[in-house]
């Protein structure tokens, strides 16, 4: 969709690197979940990143949820492309469309091979310009665990700011961060 690619940056930074989006479809989430790489990248129309099998964790979630809700397809599950270069950096995303005061959280990861080249920023601001695209979306929201420093470090930058904290089942305690979207000028 027009939303994940072409738009304006929100923000300038030099030397962060483009990222384009390719939605991940529930057949290639379903090779992904069973450790086809090639069937998944058949599916998804372009050479996906073995990191992506690992995270067949994540893949089964969000299959589950296009299942009960077709629509949340526009809002999750991308591979991240590095562009011009065309190769799959990590995934990036959303947990969901906005919710009823139209909040969205966003959620990426970068394969390891591809960490601290700044693609962890570009997927980000590549989120960000979706959200900010979208007149539903009036906020957008980061959980982050107190010591992930790196991630903590992602969104400085963006207008972000600390509102408070959350315990999730997985992560464990969290801090919860929010940007108004679109953010003020």
């Amino acid at each position: 969709m027009k939303w994940w690619q072409g738009s304006p940056p929100c923000v300038i930074m030099p030397g962060v690197p483009d990222i384009r989006f390719v939605q991940l479809s529930p057949a290639a989430l379903a090779a992904l979940i069973e450790g086809d790489l090639d069937a998944a990248g058949a599916a998804a129309g372009i050479a996906l990143s073995p990191y992506l099998v690992d995270e067949g964790w994540l893949w089964r979630i969000r299959l589950n949820q296009i299942r009960i809700d077709a629509a949340s397809a526009d809002w999750i599950a991308r591979a991240a492309v590095a562009e011009p270069e065309g190769f799959v950096v990590g995934h990036g995303g959303f947990h969901g469309p906005p919710d009823a005061d139209g909040v969205v959280e966003v959620a990426y990861s970068v394969d390891p091979a591809h960490r601290r080249k700044g693609y962890a920023k570009a997927i980000l601001r590549a989120l960000l310009r979706r959200a900010d695209a979208d007149p539903a979306v009036t906020a957008v929201r980061a959980s982050i665990r107190p010591d992930n420093l790196g991630s903590r470090a992602t969104i400085a930058g963006f207008g972000f700011k600390k509102i408070g904290e959350q315990w999730d089942p997985e992560d464990g305690l969290e801090d919860v961060y929010l940007r108004p979207s679109p953010p003020p000028r």
